[in-house]
């Protein structure tokens, strides 16, 4: 990797996290509006742009997510699948509006990661809500 490609995708990286610190009282949230993803679209102008999407991605995880390492686990993850199959794809569609469609569908196909995350964060949650409600009784609650 040459030095102006890891300048590039360093800055890459600084711009995914800044624009999620700006969202991240809404973008981090129990409705995701998580205005970087836009940035995933740069995929489909040069594959170079890989690194810095995936370090953005990953410390905007590490530093704003509240779901901590199954972020990092799943929301990484679901990136890195996507973003690769969009390279593999991108051989052979030189059109960069149907590029950023199937982008857009890959992300959209590779969110199952998303909800296994999720699925496991419930969960977890089970033992600590069942704890809870012998203390709590939520049934009488309201």
């Amino acid at each position: 990797m040459n030095i102006r490609t890891l300048a590039v995708n360093g800055v890459l990286a600084a711009l995914y996290i800044a624009v999620s610190m700006l969202i991240q009282p809404f973008g981090f949230t129990n409705v995701q509006f998580r205005v970087p993803e836009m940035f995933n679209h740069l995929i489909v102008f040069n594959k170079k742009y890989f690194i810095g999407i995936v370090i953005g991605v990953f410390f905007s995880n590490l530093f704003f997510s509240s779901l901590g390492v199954y972020d990092l686990i799943f929301g990484v993850g679901q990136s890195i699948l996507a973003l690769s199959m969009t390279i593999l794809v991108s051989r052979f569609v030189k059109n960069i509006w149907a590029r950023m469609i199937i982008n857009t569908i890959f992300f959209t196909m590779t969110m199952f990661l998303i909800a296994i995350e999720l699925n496991i964060v419930m969960v977890v949650g089970i033992p600590i809500m069942h704890a809870l409600n012998k203390r709590i009784n939520f049934k009488n609650l309201i």
